[in-house]
């Protein structure tokens, strides 16, 4: 190990190394390509710096002055290559390195002038350093190192074009490091077509659980799942702890709940711009917040100190996205909890991605409430305060609430100001308890409210009014009928007299809404409220059916509306067309003579054969069996075949030649050398009365 590194570790407080920092730190390995995998927060970027410092440095223990890049370091996020940049930083600070870094989200402008005077390593995201190359702001053609750190991330982000692209315009004389948490077969053919005979590192600890790191499986009720991070926080009460979700929407909300509910909370997604994910993760560094609620790109290889606490809002979509959290906390020697948040439905989920991973977590129930007041009850009697001395300046604040106050009085005081500074913690259902049925509202009394849907009348707004003007709680509510021009509430019996006295005399809410009680219950239909359609759209109860103004009858089910908020045209608005209106919807059968005996033909006996229909004198048909308007006629295995009439068959509508009339210009003389054209052919000569052959129908 070059002297400058060792007195940088030793400065950092590096009493020793960790296994994988030992293992590519071997002189043996100096210069040879590594695949390396190993656990997260086992000290990789540490890892890969001992592993380059041969390559780099030379026989030198200090850098010459910087010009082009020596090495380069890809991470998958901005976060990730600030956070390399600062560790690589410290590491060769004392060999004089010069760093720089490319990543979106940073000024270009200043980047490029950074590179234009120079740099020893350059750490970058895998977009933005291609912008630079396609540009000419970087040249790497004194390139020595590539190291290419969460490897897999990089892939499953879609950089793989990238990483290739930035593969192929570095030299080809070079050392490659992949460092990776896990190596997928992507991974391993990368390392085949960009390495030269890569000695394969990976860590014992990989292939067992992480031993800093303690799996909790907390089973909870459908309907505490949220309720039970707020637990899970307050029963732990780490200093630093990342809650993870799946999706930026349920960031925002969590981030909202906590908020409200007095913690000192971050978010990291990525919708935020690089300046404010760059003051949430200080926020969590210097100590004045302590959540940070993220989802897994955002988060994806982040330090953060005295992180303790992992919370799995949501279950990831895989084994390695567990392992990844979960490796956020537990990091150089530091004990961590992994806890995951497990209602019903997610049960199955939870079981295999434990199975997948290879974890060994403990089931159990999120912490109730009087866990979390008997654990408060302990880190206050753990309070070094009860220990030290009074200060001179405290004794005579000390003496008077001594002199006014009870013992009893100044513990029931602290005890309260103690509490007031921590979230209450909520009361959890049973995991497997299935929500209890509604108590019976009881006797009420029906209230008309003069406005309806025609006004936007909504039951969200009409029960604060209700509640604010009559001095009752939404418990002493019953149903609120919204209808077309009017609406009704129902309110409880027992607080009627109440209601009325508050109300006044006017009886009117906030927005001048006239409020009359009634004498009996409103006739209402039962069920949803008709009347017109839902603000969503569509119609309220059974949809139309085609072709008819009423409700579709007999129906066995509901579907889903097709049309918005009125029907569509094509069915309900188009008008008769005049040239159908007399006529019938089908051909009434020809009478039948009284003694005329008809044969029973079996549907798969030949039918009899017809007569062929008359020839056309003057104006010969174009389809053969057009006499008749109630057969179309088409040929089937060589045979006419008669069909009732529906649609008109063929291109032209069953129409004859003479009916259609010529298409388009004559056909050029000479022989027609398409179907179309001997069509017209026929046209034009029968239009000239000459005798026009009948054209076969398409069959």
């Amino acid at each position: 190990m070059k002297h400058t590194l060792a007195l940088a570790l030793e400065r950092r407080g590096y009493t020793s190394l960790t296994p994988v920092q030992e293992a590519v730190s071997d002189p043996a390995l100096a210069g040879v390509d590594l695949l390396v995998s190993a656990q997260t927060g086992s000290g990789k970027t540490v890892g890969f710096g001992l592993a380059i410092a041969d390559t780099v440095l030379g026989e030198e223990d200090k850098f010459a002055p910087a010009a082009t890049p020596l090495a380069l370091v890809i991470a998958p996020t901005r976060e990730l290559a600030m956070q390399v940049k600062r560790e690589l930083a410290w590491l060769y600070g004392e060999a004089g390195a010069v760093m720089a870094s490319c990543v979106g989200g940073m000024d270009m402008r200043d980047e490029r002038r950074a590179l234009e005077r120079g740099a020893h390593i350059v750490v970058a995201t895998p977009g933005r350093l291609r912008d630079h190359i396609m540009r000419g702001s970087i040249d790497l053609s004194d390139l020595r190192a590539v190291v290419l750190d969460e490897a897999d991330e990089m892939l499953d982000l879609g950089f793989r074009e990238d990483l290739e692209f930035i593969l192929g315009e570095s030299p080809d004389e070079r050392q490659t490091l992949l460092f990776s948490a896990t190596v997928p077969p992507a991974i391993a053919g990368l390392a085949k077509s960009y390495q030269r005979d890569a000695q394969r590192i990976s860590t014992v600890a990989e292939k067992s659980q992480h031993s800093d790191i303690e799996y909790q499986a907390m089973s909870v009720a459908a309907r505490d799942d949220e309720n039970a991070i707020i637990n899970v926080l307050r029963y732990f009460e780490s200093p630093n702890a990342i809650v993870f979700c799946n999706t930026r929407a349920m960031v925002n909300r969590l981030l909202s709940r906590l908020s409200n509910r007095g913690f000192s909370v971050v978010a990291l997604s990525g919708e935020l711009s690089q300046a404010e994910r760059s003051h949430a993760l200080q926020a969590m560094r210097d100590g004045r917040a302590r959540v940070c609620v993220a989802t897994d790109v955002a988060a994806r290889g982040i330090d953060l100190p005295n992180l303790d606490l992992v919370i799995h809002a949501e279950l990831p979509n895989s084994h390695e996205t567990l392992l990844h959290r979960s490796g956020r906390t537990g990091r150089a020697g530091r004990k961590g909890v992994s806890a995951l948040v497990v209602p019903p439905k997610a049960l199955r989920k939870a079981e295999r991605l434990l199975k997948m991973a290879k974890l060994q977590a403990v089931w159990g129930n999120a912490p109730s409430a009087e866990m979390i007041k008997e654990r408060d009850g302990e880190r206050m009697l753990a309070d070094p305060a009860w220990a030290e001395a009074p200060a001179s300046s405290e004794e005579a604040m000390i003496a008077k609430l001594a002199e006014e106050f009870s013992p009893s009085q100044l513990a029931a005081a602290y005890l309260r100001l103690w509490n007031a500074g921590r979230s209450a913690p909520e009361e959890l259902s049973a995991a497997n308890a299935k929500p209890e049925p509604r108590a019976p509202f009881g006797p009420s009394v029906w209230f008309s409210l003069a406005t309806g849907r025609d006004n936007g009348a909504d039951p969200r707004r009409l029960l604060p009014m209700l509640c604010r003007a009559g001095d009752i709680t939404k418990s002493d509510i019953g149903a609120i009928r919204i209808q077309q021009s009017e609406s009704f509430a129902e309110i409880r019996e027992t607080h009627v007299d109440g209601f009325l006295k508050a109300m006044g005399a006017d009886m009117v809410l906030d927005d001048g809404t006239k409020v009359t009680r009634l004498a009996t219950p409103p006739n209402l239909p039962a069920g949803r409220p008709s009347g017109g359609p839902r603000k969503s759209g569509g119609y309220e109860g059974k949809r139309p059916h085609r072709g008819q103004d009423g409700p579709r009858e007999g129906g066995s089910r509901d579907k889903k509306p097709y049309g918005g908020d009125k029907p569509r045209g094509d069915r309900f608005d188009r008008p008769e067309r005049k040239d159908r209106a007399d006529r019938p919807r089908h051909k009434p059968a020809a009478p039948r003579e009284p003694n005329a005996v008809v044969n029973e033909v079996s549907p798969r006996s030949k039918p009899a054969a017809k007569p062929a229909a008359p020839k056309a004198e003057s104006k010969p048909s174009y389809r053969a069996g057009a006499a008749d308007p109630g057969k179309s006629w088409r040929k089937e295995g060589g045979k006419a075949t008669g069909k009732p009439a529906g649609k008109p068959a063929g291109k032209f509508g069953g129409k004859s030649s003479d009916e259609r009339g010529p298409k388009g210009p004559p056909p050029p003389k000479g022989k027609a050398n398409s179907k179309k054209n001997k069509a017209r052919a026929a046209v034009a000569k029968a239009a000239k009365g000459g005798a026009a052959k009948p054209r076969r129908p398409k069959g």
